[in-house]
């Protein structure tokens, strides 16, 4: 069954599909089911620019466990930077 799960967030960075280079203006998150991954549900993250259509788009699909993971590091690396004066 589908969770229909999902919430977008508007962000500032740049992604690398297929076509090369792109500025990312949002990324969608669900807990639903993966395309891909070997899970039932995963935490699926979509890197996107709405306005350049659907080749500006990279898609993540992770189990719980290595979001979790990500989550953590993302906010360890931030904290460091942070601590020494590079945010």
């Amino acid at each position: 069954m589908c969770t229909m799960i999902v919430q977008k967030v508007s962000l500032e960075g740049c992604g690398k599909g297929a076509g090369g280079w792109f500025d990312m203006n949002q990324a969608n998150v669900s807990w639903d089911h993966p395309f891909h991954a070997p899970q039932e549900h995963a935490l699926n993250i979509d890197f996107v620019n709405a306005d350049q259509g659907p080749s500006a788009r990279i898609a993540v699909e992770l189990s719980v466990e290595s979001a979790r993971q990500l989550v953590e590091t993302i906010q360890a690396v931030l904290a460091e930077a942070e601590s020494r004066g590079h945010v």
